[in-house]
């Protein structure tokens, strides 16, 4: 029988390319939604012939423990989240409640459908379970680059929420011998990622300006580094996780950092144009508790999982414009045989 693996959070980024990737490995995978009108299943709509979906809230523990029973998965991966920092300040109850309380409901849901009690002696779960963990629990960094026993140090709602949701998964693990481990993932991004996200919103401004359809860019902290990677290539190592004999966390990430402003000088260039006649810094974009450098230690991955990354940052970005260009362009047109169509 093919495994079969639970996503929440899979119409976003991360849940698209993993589902992708695990219906290429044979599994039968579920996706996780909170009611049928969801804004995203487009991103997964060339997919949808292949997967299964179940109702479930990562807000309402009853909902989870229905979809685990009703599923019967043998790995659970736990994407699901307000993913956009900034909006953490602006809703940091929401964002605490699923980016944190909500991974204490997911892994509640799977102790009480496999039957484990409050004993660490008890059988261990056969689902294995993967939290989607976060380098903004670093935050204000005590050392660079990260690894796996970093401090942490969160300098938003969201870092805090998914430091919780990290040292949850690890109680559990460790109270109830469950197999369930972190991945601390590095920024990664694609052409998927949401356009509020800063690398997107660069290279479809690129893209929108090359055309003629924008004329600027508002960026905020031009000096602040990322360690950016392909999103594509992080699913890998989710899965990878948990193949792995004995549960542990890791650093997923490529071990380079870039700069905001090198982002945009790659993407301009892209489209054979300056990125200096276009950005202008909004000091209203900038963080109110600033995250200035994040650069992984990914040597742990390396050598117990054997992942590496195979996209460089340059290829990254350029890819990103490139299907931003194919789709403005597309988009233009469109417009055009609709207003031609009209008369």
């Amino acid at each position: 029988m093919p495994k079969r693996a639970l996503i929440t959070g899979i119409t976003g980024q991360d849940g698209s390319y993993l589902a992708e990737h695990l219906l290429g490995l044979g599994y039968q995978v579920w996706g996780m939604i909170r009611g049928q009108a969801n804004p995203r299943k487009s991103r997964i709509s060339q997919l949808m012939a292949d997967l299964s979906f179940v109702d479930g809230d990562l807000m309402d523990e009853g909902s989870l423990v229905s979809a685990i029973d009703q599923v019967q998965p043998d790995e659970v991966y736990n994407l699901g989240a307000i993913s956009f920092v900034p909006l953490s300040w602006q809703q940091a109850e929401l964002t605490t409640e699923i980016n944190g309380m909500g991974v204490l409901r997911m892994l509640e849901a799977i102790r009480l459908v496999s039957g484990l009690d409050k004993s660490r002696t008890s059988n261990s779960s056969d689902i294995r379970f993967y939290q989607a963990s976060s380098s903004e629990m670093f935050g204000k960094v005590a050392e660079t680059p990260q690894h796996e026993t970093t401090i942490f140090h969160p300098r938003s709602p969201y870092g805090v929420a998914k430091t919780y949701g990290h040292y949850i998964t690890r109680n559990y693990r460790e109270s109830f011998g469950m197999y369930a481990v972190s991945g601390i993932l590095f920024n990664h991004e694609s052409p998927r990622r949401g356009t509020e996200f800063v690398t997107r919103k660069i290279t479809l401004a690129a893209a929108n300006i090359k055309l003629g359809h924008q004329d600027e860019l508002h960026l905020g902290n031009l000096d602040a580094q990322r360690d950016w990677g392909y999103a594509g290539d992080y699913v890998k190592a989710m899965h990878l996780m948990l193949q792995q004999p004995i549960p542990t966390d890791y650093v997923i990430g490529t071990g380079t950092m870039h700069s905001v402003q090198e982002t945009a000088r790659i993407a301009f260039e892209a489209v054979d144009l300056d990125w200096r006649d276009h950005v202008v810094v909004d000091p209203d974009l900038i963080r109110p508790a600033e995250v200035e450098t994040l650069c992984a230690n990914p040597t742990k991955a390396h050598t117990e999982l054997g992942w590496k990354p195979t996209l460089s940052f340059e290829e990254l970005i350029q890819t990103m414009v490139e299907s931003d260009l194919r789709q403005a362009e597309w988009k233009q047109k469109y417009a055009e045989l609709t207003l031609n169509s009209a008369w």
